[in-house]
């Protein structure tokens, strides 16, 4: 695997990893004696208040501390603005605002993830990333038709933890809606 698709985490990023341990980042086939391999996918989660959300692994390039953007005028209220980084504009979509669960007053504490969704590179706010977790596609479950805060669209499915649920967001979905994703900015993710 090349560098290239391994994320850069840096110094504020790793202190929002809770095992602060350095991340080899592949996907992988799990296999036991005797056993079918299985291939697993790893997911980056973080929350949003008291939520967990995990994106595929493959897709974040890296993880960064909250730093102010420049508004953009007339973007959707999700959009806090666009960030220079190393040379390329990124926007950063408040998630908490674009899941309908109000605006986040982002602090020094906050995350940006950077991602790849299609050809583009687009930063998004989170509290905080939690974990990285090794996940067998048996283990990943449709999401149950109820009223929630989001959109369908956005979700590949949920993953059931010991103690804890985490919903798999799929950046496809979220960034290609006309509701508020790239789309809402006169991009897309093939720009």
């Amino acid at each position: 695997m090349s560098t290239a698709s391994q994320p850069n985490i840096t110094s504020d990023g790793a202190r929002a990893l809770s095992s602060g341990a350095a991340v080899t980042i592949a996907q992988s086939t799990a296999v036991t004696e005797g056993a079918t391999p299985v291939e697993t996918r790893q997911f980056i989660t973080f929350t949003i208040d008291a939520e967990e959300y995990g994106v595929d692994i493959m897709a974040v390039r890296e993880i960064k501390g909250w730093t102010p953007t420049s508004p953009i005028p007339k973007a959707p209220s999700h959009v806090l603005g666009v960030i220079n980084l190393r040379g390329i504009i990124i926007p950063i979509f408040d998630l908490r605002a674009r899941f309908g669960m109000g605006s986040t007053e982002p602090t020094k504490s906050h995350v940006v993830i950077i991602v790849i969704v299609g050809a583009r590179t687009v930063g998004i706010l989170v509290d905080a990333v939690s974990d990285i977790l090794s996940i067998e596609p048996s283990q990943i479950r449709d999401v149950p038709e109820m009223e929630r805060h989001i959109d369908d669209d956005f979700i590949n499915g949920l993953v059931a933890l010991d103690d804890r649920m985490v919903t798999l967001i799929s950046l496809q979905g979220l960034f290609q809606s006309p509701a508020g994703g790239l789309t809402a900015l006169g991009l897309s993710a093939a720009d």
